[in-house]
């Protein structure tokens, strides 16, 4: 559930890809100025994507130049966080192998100076946290695949150290800088912890703006899971149909009145999942994510009773389709791919933010 190399697949890899910003990274990308006062370039959605997509690869990245003992000048992670005016405050470290799975990234105002820009452009996170996805490399593979396992088969990540970091990082940085000026965002297993972060301080109450590129949408648990409320379902249906046939008591005015008590519970439930809405960035051809979105990468219908927005999903209409391709990261802040917003309700982002409050 990730790329083998800074978010690009292990054939890219192989051909010793260089990494270099100016050689791979966005090109279009516009510079932040002293306009950005004025209309700030945050309040764009694509350029927020593409700087959130760059922050992700730089924490590959940081993992990427330890391991290839780059520092300095020669190490490649700085400049793809430095266009943007960020600077990174923390790493953070597997105590396992002792890799980087996510870095902590600042706003840099002394950077953002040199530029004229004297204060942070509107719509700019003060912190960002970037979580990588797996690293196919023989330093990493074993941790990196234990927790792909992890989320597959338990569809879980709450026993990993690597949870426990980020969700205590992410913490602090609210702490001190407040929840509405801080942000997440992960890559393929770094979307998993970032989807496994945002829910857990979305249950305490707290809601920080989340990006998850390409996130594992199959797993064992969400099977079993799918499995066993259908019987329940199934199992709720058969006694209430066997309470109303053996009770003649029940008037027609009190079976109205506990229709109206469940609408009014699964209403109150809804509004409670509308208040934290992650941002999904999909490709259809890549069956780790597909599953957020149909095959046809349009809405996806449910049957169950909710309304409204519970995560904004982004299908890539115009991008790469081949397996390896399509669950890369360099695909979100290429100018070639097209995006348009494909799901209002998505049935499995619905389950997940459902689980939350039931």
């Amino acid at each position: 559930m990730g790329s083998n190399a800074a978010g690009k697949p292990p054939a890219a890899a192989a051909a010793a890809v260089s990494w270099e910003f100016h050689a791979t990274g966005p090109r279009n990308l516009s510079t932040p100025g002293w306009r950005d006062l004025i209309r700030s370039s945050w309040r764009d959605p694509n350029y927020r994507r593409i700087a959130m997509s760059c922050f992700v690869q730089a924490a590959y990245l940081l993992e990427l130049d330890r391991q290839e003992s780059r520092t300095g000048e020669a190490a490649l992670a700085p400049n793809w966080w430095k266009p943007f005016k960020y600077k990174v405050v923390r790493p953070l470290i597997d105590s396992r192998d002792g890799s980087i799975y996510g870095a902590l990234l600042e706003w840099d105002q002394l950077s953002a100076l040199t530029d004229l820009i004297v204060v942070k452009p509107q719509g700019a996170p003060k912190v960002v946290l970037a979580l990588r996805g797996t690293v196919l490399k023989q330093l990493t593979v074993v941790r990196d695949l234990e927790d792909d396992l992890r989320l597959f088969a338990l569809d879980s990540l709450r026993g990993s150290v690597r949870f426990t970091g980020a969700l205590e990082v992410l913490k602090s940085a609210i702490h001190k800088h407040g929840s509405t000026n801080v942000c997440v965002a992960g890559h393929s297993l770094g979307a998993g912890f970032a989807l496994q972060v945002g829910k857990a301080l979305a249950k305490d109450g707290t809601f920080v703006e989340c990006h998850l590129f390409n996130p594992p949408s199959v797993s064992l648990g969400t099977g079993l899971r799918k499995i066993q409320e259908k019987a329940s379902s199934v199992l709720k249906r058969y006694i209430s149909r066997s309470s109303s046939s053996s009770s003649s008591n029940v008037s027609p005015g009190e079976e109205l009145q506990a229709a109206s008590q469940v609408e009014v519970g699964e209403e109150e439930l809804n509004n409670e999942v509308k208040r934290w809405v992650p941002n999904l960035y999909i490709n259809s051809s890549d069956y780790i994510c597909c599953f957020y979105a149909d095959r046809s990468g349009v809405a996806t219908v449910t049957t169950e009773k909710h309304s409204g927005v519970h995560s904004k999903l982004y299908v890539i209409a115009k991008g790469p389709s081949k397996f390896l391709e399509a669950h890369g990261l360099q695909q979100w802040w290429s100018d070639d791919s097209e995006l348009h917003l494909a799901v209002h309700d998505s049935k499995l982002m619905y389950r997940h933010l459902k689980s939350l409050y039931v």
